[in-house]
C-alpha cells in the first residue's frame, strides 16, 4: 500500500483518519483529499491547466550502506508519495514560519497564518486556506504579524515577498541545488531556510538540510539500538551524506523516506 507524505504543514487530518489539503498552481487552486484510495484533487477556482504532481519514493532505491535496522524500517514503509509544493512562494513562507520554532508551533503558526490572511475555499471536510501572496503580505501592517505569532518572521518574511516579487519567475525554472543558493540572496533567509524550501518546491530531498532535527529524530527512532551522533554533535551530516555518496537520488530517497517515517498517512 502507498502511503502520502504529510511533512507540510497544509496536510489536515480528518475525522475518518484521511488527509486534505488547498493548493495553489500557477493557474488554479486545488482542495486535496486522501484516502484509502489514493489522492483526489479538484479545482475549486481558476482552471485546470496545471495540475498537483506527486513525487513517487521507491525504497528500492535507498543507499547500500546504511544500517540495517533502518533499511528495514524505512522498507517497511513501502512506495511513498509526496506531494512536491507547486508554489514557490508558499514554500518559501513554510520553511520562514519554521525558523527558530518547533515542529508542532510551526504548524500551528502556518495555519493560522493562512486562516487569518489567505485565500480560504471549500474543501471535502469544511473550509481549507491558502497561505496570502507576497503582495497581501507587504499590505499587512506590523501589528497583523503580532496577532498570529509572526512577529519574528516579519522582517523575513516582508523581505521574501520583495525579492519574490522580482525574481519569482527566475527562480521557479531552477534545480534545486541552484534555488536553493539563490534563497540565500533574499535577508533573513540562510542555508536552512533556502535548502528547505528549495527542497519543498522541487520535491527534490538532495538539498535538503540533512542535519535537520526532524531526520535525527526519526532515524533515531527507527534505529534506537545505534549509537547516533548527539543533536548537537556535527558529525551527524557528513554520516548521512556519506552513506549515499555522490548518488543524488539515494541521498533523496534515504531522507525523504526518512521524513515520511515520522509524517505520513496510508
Amino acid at each position: 500500500m502507498t502511503v502520502l507524505t504529510t511533512d507540510h504543514p497544509a496536510w489536515i487530518e480528518t475525522e475518518a483518519g484521511g488527509r486534505v489539503r488547498a493548493v495553489r498552481t500557477v493557474t488554479g487552486i486545488w482542495a486535496l483529499s486522501w484516502d484509502r484510495n489514493g489522492l483526489h484533487a479538484v479545482c475549486v477556482d481558476g482552471t485546470e491547466d496545471v495540475k498537483p504532481e506527486l513525487v513517487t519514493t521507491n525504497p528500492a532505491c535507498l543507499p547500500t550502506g546504511i544500517p540495517a535496522a533502518l533499511r528495514a524500517g524505512l522498507e517497511g514503509l513501502g512506495v511513498s508519495q509526496r506531494l512536491a509544493n507547486p508554489w514557490l512562494w508558499d514554500a518559501i513562507t513554510t520553511a520562514v514560519l519554521r525558523q527558530v520554532v518547533r515542529a508542532g508551533q510551526a504548524r500551528k503558526l502556518y495555519r493560522q497564518w493562512c486562516k487569518a490572511y489567505g485565500r480560504t475555499v471549500q474543501g471535502p471536510s469544511g473550509e481549507l486556506a491558502t497561505a496570502p501572496t507576497p503582495g497581501q503580505v507587504l499590505a499587512l501592517a506590523d501589528k497583523q504579524f503580532d496577532e498570529v505569532g509572526a512577529k519574528f518572521h516579519r522582517s523575513a518574511l516582508q523581505a521574501a515577498a520583495e525579492r519574490y516579487e522580482t525574481h519569482a519567475a527566475g527562480w521557479i525554472g531552477l534545480e534545486a541545488p541552484e534555488l536553493a543558493a539563490a534563497l540565500t540572496a533574499v535577508p533573513r533567509i540562510g542555508p536552512w531556510t533556502a535548502a528547505a524550501a528549495a527542497t519543498d518546491f522541487t520535491g527534490d530531498f538532495s538539498v535538503y538540510p540533512h542535519d535537520d532535527l526532524a531526520v535525527r529524530t526519526w532515524a533515531a527512532q527507527i534505529a534506537p539500538a545505534r549509537p547516533w551522533p548527539d543533536k548537537k554533535d556535527k558529525a551527524f551530516g557528513p554520516l548521512w551524506t556519506g552513506w549515499a555518496g555522490p548518488d543524488r537520488t539515494a541521498l533523496h530517497t534515504l531522507t525523504l523516506s526518512t521524513l515520511t517515517w515520522g509524517s505520513h498517512a496510508r
